[in-house]
């Protein structure tokens, strides 16, 4: 198995692990309002990493810290702007706008690393598009405030994946991940002291799902995504992370008897099916050609 196969599977299971955090999060939020939420999150993630990495945290360099608050900042934008548009549009709209970026991801590729996605890539966006539509769109299709955050939203995920494929192979991947979680939490606590009434869980259940979002959906998924992005491309990444509404369906009906349309199981098929048209790399006849992109070429 090569390191980009390798590293496929490991953003599969922080996949995974994001699936399950949309049910332990809608927990956590039934007692604690969202920015203060995310604060103790991020903040518990932050402290997980000081004490199993402070040797290498000790080593922290100009580099990584710069580019850590870079990341750090735009993935607050992402839950920020999401955050915002839940207020004014459906949960489901909102999952599929923001999901987008599987779609936005190739075409700012591109544009800002000069990487072409592959055929099977492209084939897959689109299916993965359809599959989402499928999966998490309702019959109300109007725009409004809401779907704009949301479409900003998925702006900002797009970058962060870009500027992790862009930054992760030049710097330390743990301590890159330890900056932009402390940048999160941060950003997140001061918007709850300014806009909400900060306070502490009070039920053990809350901070158990606290401790699995922070350590296992926090912590280790994004040391897992930075390391990981070094070797497979952020198209890659996008169509893997479209796995993330399959699991929180299949993690749903688990956990709280949440049944699929089927509309909902064509949807998370078409998003399975993606992924393995990508991964595999299938190729097809009347889009592959022998001749190199005129990006490569030039760059060569």
């Amino acid at each position: 198995m090569n390191k980009q196969y390798k590293a496929d599977l490991a953003l599969i299971f922080v996949t995974l692990a994001w699936g399950l955090s949309f049910i332990l999060t809608k927990n956590s939020l039934d007692a604690l309002s969202t920015f203060n939420f995310l604060a103790i999150r991020f903040f518990v993630a932050a402290l997980s990493i000081t004490m199993i990495f402070y040797r290498s945290i000790l080593k922290l360099d100009q580099m990584t810290f710069k580019y850590g608050v870079i990341i750090g900042t735009i993935m607050f934008s992402a839950f920020a702007l999401q955050t915002l548009g839940l207020n004014y549009t459906t949960a489901s709209k909102s999952a599929f706008i923001s999901s987008l970026c599987v779609v936005l991801v190739p075409i700012f590729s591109s544009l800002f690393l000069k990487k072409i996605p592959k055929p099977a890539s492209i084939i897959g966006v689109i299916l993965s598009a359809i599959g989402l539509g499928l999966l998490t769109l309702d019959g109300n299709l109007s725009l409004n405030i809401g779907d704009l955050l949301s479409l900003l939203c998925a702006i900002a995920f797009t970058f962060q994946i870009l500027s992790i494929s862009k930054y992760s192979v030049q710097v330390n991947t743990v301590n890159l991940a330890f900056v932009q979680i402390c940048v999160v939490s941060l950003l997140s606590g001061i918007t709850s002291f300014l806009f909400e009434t900060p306070t502490f869980p009070a039920t053990q259940k809350v901070w158990l799902d606290i401790l699995f979002l922070s350590l296992f959906c926090t912590s280790g998924a994004f040391i897992v995504q930075n390391t990981a992005q070094k070797y497979t491309s952020a198209t890659h990444a996008a169509l893997i992370f479209t796995g993330e509404p399959v699991f929180a369906a299949i993690f749903g009906y688990i956990l709280c008897g949440e049944i699929l349309s089927i509309r909902g199981f064509i949807g998370g098929f078409l998003i399975v099916f993606s992924m393995l048209l990508a991964e595999l790399e299938v190729k097809i006849p009347f889009l592959n050609t022998k001749e190199k992109s005129p990006i490569i070429a030039h760059k060569k």
